[in-house]
């Protein structure tokens, strides 16, 4: 997979999409498709064996070394959209969305760590990236129903953080990190378990982190200079693909690229190469993929929690009968904006 500079392969989008946006799917994901289906991303679970996990409240007033006992003792798991849905008595449908469904008001700010009445503690899906081996998944099928399987497009905002070079006093590229400590104790016969989910969830925040981090606090007299990103200078100065909102890097390969986990390690903009920056391989997932006879296009809005994939009936069947995918059908002119759950209210 390359990067390429003829963003006029995507025009064809544009011509999709609702512009000005009208606050459906069809802002970000084209009409006139037979079919579609939402892919939810994955959430996460936390809880405690022996009492409900504390609320942040709880937490901050706790000793410390009541702290220290009880996030040693916090199990992770990955969840559904479904479960969730079961443990706050809500009902997943096709537009359903994750403050409803864990019950958060509209005007919260935690609906990202959310404690149910059973006391575990679920963790939103992340937005604008479903994880890698669900992306392998999807890819599985997208490769079945289209003749062009080994020539297609991929598209990645540009906005990621470190992804592309840019004039300024910090370095696009931050590795400030947090560890586990280091604490090689063993609790029980669930600990290797439990370190290994702290490990993933670990990665999961650095990751963040890598991404996110600005240092306000030592630059007051920088001059800005170039500062590199993962792609190469050449990209971060080249053409981008634009859409309404949105600005991408566009790529040129086989859509069969991505069938195999391992695609996070071997595309152009995989960060983190170990032994270089001390950081696992990691990339952020194809915000947009389709194939070069346009059979099909899958959308990773960098807003929405869930990926939209527009296609053939027979690809949508393909997708929902995958137990590996937590879908939903979904209509054309269906909203996903964070007020469009009309069912939990």
């Amino acid at each position: 997979m390359e990067w390429t500079d003829e963003v006029g392969y995507g025009e064809w989008i544009r011509e999709g999409l609702d512009d000005p946006w009208r606050g459906t799917m069809h802002d970000m994901v084209p009409r006139g498709f037979p079919a579609y289906i939402r892919i939810f991303h994955r959430p996460h679970v936390a809880w405690l064996p022996d009492r409900p996990v504390p609320s942040a409240e709880e937490w901050v007033r706790m000793p410390e070394r009541d702290r220290q006992r009880l996030s040693a003792g916090m199990q992770y798991a990955p969840t559904t959209w479904r479960e969730a849905a079961s443990a706050f008595g809500t009902t997943l449908h096709a537009s359903a969305q994750w403050g409803r469904i864990v019950r958060t008001p509209m005007d919260a700010t935690g609906w990202q760590q959310t404690i149910a009445p059973d006391g575990r503690q679920y963790d939103a899906p992340p937005e604008g990236n479903l994880d890698g081996d669900l992306v392998a998944a999807a890819a599985q099928h997208l490769v079945a129903h289209t003749s062009t399987p080994d020539d297609g497009f991929v598209a990645v905002w540009e906005g990621w953080g470190g992804l592309v070079g840019f004039f300024g006093e910090t370095p696009s590229r931050t590795f400030f990190q947090i560890g586990t400590g280091g604490d090689t104790d063993t609790d029980g016969p669930d600990d290797g378990a439990r370190r290994a989910a702290e490990a993933a969830m670990y990665d999961q925040h650095n990751t963040m982190l890598g991404r996110s981090i600005h240092d306000s606090f030592n630059t007051v007299l920088g001059r800005p200079t170039w500062q590199p990103g993962i792609l190469s200078d050449e990209i971060s100065r080249g053409e981008r693909l634009r859409l309404p909102g949105r600005d991408y890097l566009l790529f040129r390969g086989g859509i069969s690229e991505l069938t195999d986990t391992d695609w996070i390690r071997q595309v152009p903009w995989a960060g983190g190469e170990s032994g270089t920056e001390g950081l696992a391989p990691d990339a952020e997932s194809p915000n947009l993929i389709w194939p070069a006879d346009r059979a099909w296009v899958m959308v990773s809005e960098i807003d929405y929690d869930s990926t939209i994939v527009g296609g053939s009936s027979e690809l949508i069947r393909a997708l929902q009968a995958d137990e590996r995918l937590e879908t939903s059908p979904v209509r054309e002119g269906t909203a996903l904006t964070w007020d469009a759950d009309e069912v939990n209210r």
